[in-house]
């Protein structure tokens, strides 16, 4: 990178991302694709014009329902086309909540970068880091108890939609987060760690699995080799597991219907706000 001209004028820039409590919904990019969402009614055209694809529009949006604690958007039945998607009051208010502040931030930024001029060779930045990870599933609640065991603690995490997620951790692990009973925390699940039910019933199934989360099919990704099924969990939340086409098939998965996600408590990663 060849470094500025000597005379180069010296100017601020920044982006705002937006958060409810400790929840990060995401930034320009995330809320520009809801405001195409509710301009076109349709995620495959808001996607393009954000220019994602159409899964990681979903997965965007999944992602905000989910920390949000309430749907964002939502499938319209019927109409010209066969239906459509629009945002939900909650989702529109974000996003000229989200105008609002944006503009008031570029004005400060503007403020700012003015009284720069004068300050000659010296360098302002400011950078925003956010987390990264693997791991396709991420839930936000508060936890609702701790148990302690022998060698490893029990911890529960209550989500907004009402329903638990439970996790195996370290003494160690537990203090080092500084785990509280009422305290914000988040966890991650690999899609590739749940396993799915078909049906609503439990049939005489016994399971291991500590964690089991009752929802309906919301859609199905096919691969090659799997498939992606992502599970309606209720209040705006999802969970979804990556199965083999083959398990699709058997299981007889298709939108609309009851499924169940379980998983074990040691597949869940637990973590806090820095």
């Amino acid at each position: 990178m060849n470094p500025p001209a000597p005379d180069a004028p010296f100017s601020l820039q920044g982006l705002v991302w937006m958060r409810l409590g400790e929840r990060n919904l995401g930034g320009p990019r995330r809320i520009e694709l809801l405001a195409q969402i509710a301009a076109c009614g349709s995620i495959t055209q808001a996607a393009k014009a954000v220019k994602l694809s159409y899964k990681a529009a979903w997965d965007a949006i999944d992602s905000m329902n989910n920390l949000a604690g309430e749907p964002l958007v939502e499938r319209v039945a019927g109409g010209k086309g066969g239906g459509g998607t629009r945002l939900t009051p909650r989702g529109e208010l974000l996003v000229a909540n989200f105008r609002r502040i944006q503009a008031e931030h570029q004005r400060f930024i503007e403020h700012l970068s003015r009284q720069s001029g004068a300050l000659a060779d010296d360098f302002l930045l400011i950078r925003s880091m956010g987390m990264k990870t693997s791991a396709r599933n991420q839930f936000l609640g508060r936890i609702s108890r701790i148990q302690r065991g022998a060698v490893n603690d029990e911890v529960a995490l209550e989500l907004a939609n009402g329903m638990e997620l439970v996790a195996v951790l370290t003494h160690e692990s537990v203090e080092n987060l500084g785990l509280q009973v009422g305290s914000e925390a988040f966890a991650l699940v690999k899609a590739s760690s749940v396993i799915l039910l078909a049906g609503d019933g439990d049939q005489g199934a016994r399971y291991s699995a500590r964690n089991c989360l009752p929802g309906t099919v919301q859609r199905l990704s096919a691969g090659a080799v799997n498939t992606e099924v992502v599970l309606d969990l209720g209040a705006g939340a999802s969970i979804a597991a990556v199965i083999t086409n083959q398990s699709c098939t058997d299981l007889g998965l298709a939108p609309g219907q009851p499924a169940r996600a379980l998983f074990k408590a040691s597949s869940v990663i637990v973590g806090v706000a820095a």
